[in-house]
């Protein structure tokens, strides 16, 4: 039961996503990925630039298996915030505490551990009471010690 995002997806042309049936007409295509698909729905975010006074819009797309009985428009309204709260919390901490989008780690499954080991080392800091986990990395990295006794290794 969740909402899914779908990033850079138009919706599609209804003459090119039909496919040819007997006599010449065309039925619709199923998207077979789609297909738990209960409801999907468009956002329009509006974002203001101050500098340059204009607007540019942004349109997503997303898809859930809850049906409109299990969650009406402001149920979906809320689980979408709580997935912008969730990329602040992690992904905006990892790309900037370690610069990870310009990591040079790309081949195998290498990505996908340093991924780990770094939401290790920012759950451990949380649960550890610390806010700030950039300076908390600093912190660690002047002294050795320091992530073992954040562990309670030592």
């Amino acid at each position: 039961m969740a909402v899914h995002m779908l990033r850079d997806v138009r919706p599609p042309d209804p003459l090119h996503s039909a496919r040819k049936i007997s006599g010449g007409s065309r039925a619709p295509r199923v998207c077979s990925t789609l297909r738990f698909a209960a409801q999907a729905l468009q956002i329009v975010r509006r974002r203001r630039t101050v500098t340059a006074n204009t607007v540019t819009l942004e349109r997503l797309y997303a898809v859930t298996d809850l049906t409109a009985e299990q969650a009406g428009s402001a149920e979906i309204a809320h689980r979408i915030r709580r997935h912008g709260d969730i990329e602040n919390q992690l992904h905006h901490v990892r790309d900037t505490a370690w610069t990870e989008d310009a990591s040079r780690v790309r081949t195998g499954t290498a990505p996908r551990a340093m991924a780990s080991l770094r939401n290790l080392a920012i759950g451990a800091l949380r649960l550890a009471g610390r806010r700030s986990i950039a300076a908390a990395i600093r912190h660690h990295a002047r002294n050795a010690t320091r992530p073992l006794t954040t562990l309670a290794i030592t």
